[in-house]
């Protein structure tokens, strides 16, 4: 195996040890793994559009990086808690913030996009 090869291998692993790290350690990002797996689950069960499945998928993934970019830094400013700085807390809460507003808007085009579909269903449900 070339050292490259290696390299790439090293970088993966890492990668996936820090995911496995905000799975066993962040329960937001939990919960944020639970919804992306039910709206998987929901564009496959629905038969979404391409472009809405790609939508929803991107909206997951932004999601996901925001909350580990959240931990990230939540983790610097607890580095620097013995000389707490009075940006310290603002830091962690402007980043809460990126966090919820991505959240927010993930649940309105996830809304905007299953709405017809289970409105759908419903009146098949009530046709019955």
């Amino acid at each position: 195996m070339t050292n490259e090869i290696k390299k790439f291998i090293r970088s993966l692993k890492h990668a996936i040890d820090g995911l496995n790290y905000a799975a066993s350690h962040e329960r937001n990002f939990r919960i944020e793994i639970f919804v992306a797996a039910l709206v998987l689950v929901f564009i496959f069960i629905f038969k979404v559009k391409s472009w809405e499945a790609i939508a929803l998928i991107l909206m997951i993934m932004w999601v996901l990086i925001a909350e580990l970019i959240n931990t990230v830094l939540e983790r610097v400013v607890d580095i620097l808690k013995p000389r707490i700085h009075p940006y310290a807390h603002l830091i962690k809460d402007l980043m809460a913030g990126a966090v919820l507003i991505s959240s927010v808007v993930a649940i309105i085009v996830g809304i905007i996009i299953f709405y017809p579909y289970f409105k759908e269903l419903v009146e098949i449900l009530m046709g019955l």
